[in-house]
């Protein structure tokens, strides 16, 4: 993939309709990531001319149980169905599926050993899954102080059943946020993700705002994804501090650096 950048629709304008606020990114050359899509009017949406760099590639479902792996196997392939007509380049997965606030269904908390062998089965499913479709699934790192309780979450578990299964249809969406909240260290988790990202998502932490409103040496950060050679998707997932055109920008002039 070449670089590109994308933006979360959801996180910015938030009085305005989905509509326009994918109009807006498209005219401004961004790619568009989407959560929530059965929420919105597909067929409006599709006829917008947007580039859907992500979409969330379930609504229910779960890792690590025999009847949470069925509901994500049946959900995910729904999500594909969608993806398609909006002709998404990826879908997302989450450790376990995410309710109201982000938080888990179930509420576990630890990932017992009996569970990584069944998550590790089911994301080799939702891989059969994807090659029969010809498509590509990311799996993404969250952390529980946002999400309590939310199994396969770090940086560590996320990159561990990636590699585990180690089949082209099942690629990483390193979230740099989270990262940064449940691991630090954010430069040496990218070199050691850097052979299974696909995509790099990006807010500054605290606040969960865009580059340059919280701790996060962006910079430094933009330095090194150039010097280890990335140039796939890079996607700010984030809330706009006060102006989200100000907010834009300087995701933009951090990032969009040949």
């Amino acid at each position: 993939m070449a670089r590109q950048l994308g933006v979360c629709a959801e996180m910015l304008w938030l009085d305005k309709p989905i509509e326009w606020r994918i109009s807006r990114l498209t005219e401004m050359g961004f790619g568009v990531g989407l959560w929530n899509w059965p929420d919105w009017n597909l067929p409006n949406i599709s006829r917008l001319g947007a580039t859907f760099t992500t979409i969330n590639g379930y609504i229910e479902g779960r890792l690590a149980d025999d009847a949470g792996a069925e509901l994500l196997l049946k959900s995910a392939a729904k999500a594909i169905q969608i993806g398609k007509q909006l002709g998404a380049q990826q879908y997302n997965l989450h450790g376990t599926g995410l309710g109201d606030a982000g938080l888990p269904i179930p509420h576990l908390g630890i990932n017992t050993p009996i569970m990584w062998p069944k998550a590790i089965d089911t994301l080799n499913r939702i891989c059969d899954l994807a090659e029969s479709e010809d498509v590509v699934f990311v799996l993404e790192n969250l952390n529980l102080m946002d999400h309590p309780g939310c199994l396969f979450n770090s940086t560590k578990d996320v990159l561990s059943l990636i590699a585990a299964v180690n089949r082209p249809q099942l690629r990483m969406n390193l979230d740099l946020y989270h990262t940064q909240i449940g691991e630090g260290d954010i430069i040496r988790w990218i070199q050691a993700c850097l052979p299974f990202i696909r995509e790099i998502q990006v807010a500054d932490n605290p606040g969960r705002c865009e580059p340059g409103t919280g701790e996060i040496n962006w910079e430094n950060i933009a330095f090194a994804i150039r010097e280890m050679g990335y140039d796939g998707l890079i996607t700010m997932e984030a809330y706009a501090k006060q102006d989200p055109m100000a907010a834009l920008i300087a995701f933009k002039n951090i990032f969009d650096v040949p």
